[in-house]
């Protein structure tokens, strides 16, 4: 299978998970010969990226774990709230470092978010700051005041 083909195949899955328009947006067709697919030993796909940024890596359970890159592509290509679960300016510095964020500081979430969901998190102002895995559904964030809400993969450090 060519990287054209699996970038369609992988557009689909992108949709299903994130939502329409979520394929489109990490992996545009004007930019199928600028984006690289890595493949496994068996030549499943593992990893999108655009240069040297990671976009997303295709886990073996079938889903994305996004990079900064798609996240950032995510925020700019779907409406809000849509993947996204918004801080405000006192967890700003620790999330751009990549540290978890904690229920109590969530301002406001996707109401479709599942535990185990990939996310963008980002400021009250819509900068994106890290990206990860939704530990709480989106009324558990909001209702609770302790217990971590994401667990952050990747900060966006001091973009």
């Amino acid at each position: 299978m060519s990287d054209a083909e699996a970038l369609g195949d992988l557009r689909t899955v992108a949709d299903y998970q994130f939502g329409a328009g979520a394929g489109a947006a990490l992996f545009p067709p004007t930019e199928s010969d600028s984006l690289t697919v890595t493949r496994s030993t068996s030549g499943r796909p593992r990893q999108v990226r655009a240069g040297d940024d990671r976009l997303v890596t295709y886990a073996v359970d079938g889903r994305f774990t996004l990079g900064l890159a798609g996240g950032r592509r995510l925020v700019d290509a779907l409406a809000a709230p849509a993947n996204r679960v918004v801080v405000g300016d006192e967890s700003e510095p620790f999330v751009r470092d990549g540290k978890n964020v904690f229920a109590k500081f969530v301002g406001g979430v996707d109401p479709e978010i599942r535990p185990g969901d990939e996310v963008a998190v980002v400021h009250e102002r819509g900068d994106l700051l890290g990206v990860g895995r939704a530990e709480l559904s989106a009324d558990a964030m909001c209702d609770f005041q302790a217990g971590m809400a994401v667990m952050v993969r990747e900060g966006a450090g001091g973009d």
